[in-house]
């Protein structure tokens, strides 16, 4: 099968780790195993998250004082992209001996006139105390909203409606590599109507609905989602929590997730099978193999009673 792979940020660096190199090089090479026992059967594309990483580097590009203004998220995204990409690659590279591995630099086209340029709703960075982020806030000119542990910067995610490499991540796939890309959910990028030109935007977007539509127009079986949980529950949090073993997009849909965790996520996998009628699966990291051979994790299947 051809699979896409979409590790969530907690799969790269845990909640309440030090965001430290040696501590992420550590987490990746845990992907790296995970990965790698797919890789050895199927074909396989990698996409990652990049919140921890990119709120570190938009906080120090705040405070550095070498600079007229912070970097723009577009260009955080891609430094992001570059050195997630490339620890990514160095692990598979020794998981899979001999295997051509490639991390690809990816942009994602979104429209300018996206309404969530004036809603922020995507939470980048680490968790702050109340008191902590309002501070931040005032000082950085920050949007910011409670997560489930604590509060964090929030920023535009508008929807992602093209992936501007998909042609060469087909041709990296046909010469038989291994392909790291779309990091963060890629960098995001508006285009001019008339020219085509390119051009940043100050924005994040949801690296699960980016892998939902990568996998779609790349003609994928298999949409993989890897978290921290083993599944999706019902009523998380609550004492009737369930864990969801098998489920439809209708039924996912029903289920109300949070936009800061569950949510993007169950919306792929949703949207993947809705648009494709292939399967999609959520769970976490170190069972990828027992989800996509069915024994772990909830499998997103297509409504066969629907038509």
């Amino acid at each position: 099968m051809r699979i896409v792979i979409a590790l969530g940020g907690n799969a790269l660096l845990h909640r309440g780790e030090r965001p430290d190199a040696a501590v992420q090089q550590a987490n990746i090479d845990r992907v790296a195993t995970a990965v790698a026992a797919l890789a050895h059967e199927h074909e396989v594309v990698l996409t990652h998250g990049n919140g921890p990483q990119i709120g570190l580097l938009a906080m120090e590009s705040a405070s550095d004082p070498a600079l007229s203004a912070p970097y723009p998220l577009d260009l955080l995204g891609a430094q992001t992209e570059g050195m997630i990409g490339s620890l990514l690659a160095r692990s598979m590279y020794n998981a899979l001996p001999g295997r051509k591995i490639a991390a690809l630099v990816t942009h994602t086209l979104v429209r300018a006139d996206d309404p969530a340029f004036a809603r922020p709703t995507k939470f980048v960075g680490q968790v702050y105390s109340r008191d902590t982020a309002r501070s931040l806030a005032r000082q950085r000119g920050w949007h910011i909203a409670q997560d489930t542990t604590g509060w964090r910067r929030v920023v535009p995610s508008p929807a992602p409606q093209e992936i501007v490499e998909t042609d060469t991540i087909h041709d990296l796939l046909a010469c038989g590599a291994l392909v790291v890309c779309a990091g963060g959910g890629g960098i995001p990028v508006t285009a001019d109507r008339v020219t085509g030109a390119l051009y940043g935007v100050d924005a994040v977007i949801d690296k699960d609905l980016t892998a939902a539509l990568l996998a779609e127009d790349l003609k994928a079986d298999f949409l993989l989602i890897l978290t921290d949980v083993p599944n999706v529950y019902s009523d998380y949090g609550t004492p009737d929590q369930q864990p969801l073993l098998d489920a439809t997009p209708d039924a996912l849909r029903r289920g109300r997730f949070p936009d800061g965790s569950m949510g993007p996520k169950t919306e792929a996998a949703a949207r993947f099978v809705e648009h494709t009628g292939g399967l999609a699966a959520i769970g976490e990291l170190d069972a990828a193999y027992e989800i996509v051979h069915g024994r772990s994790g909830t499998l997103v299947r297509p409504d066969l009673t629907v038509g």
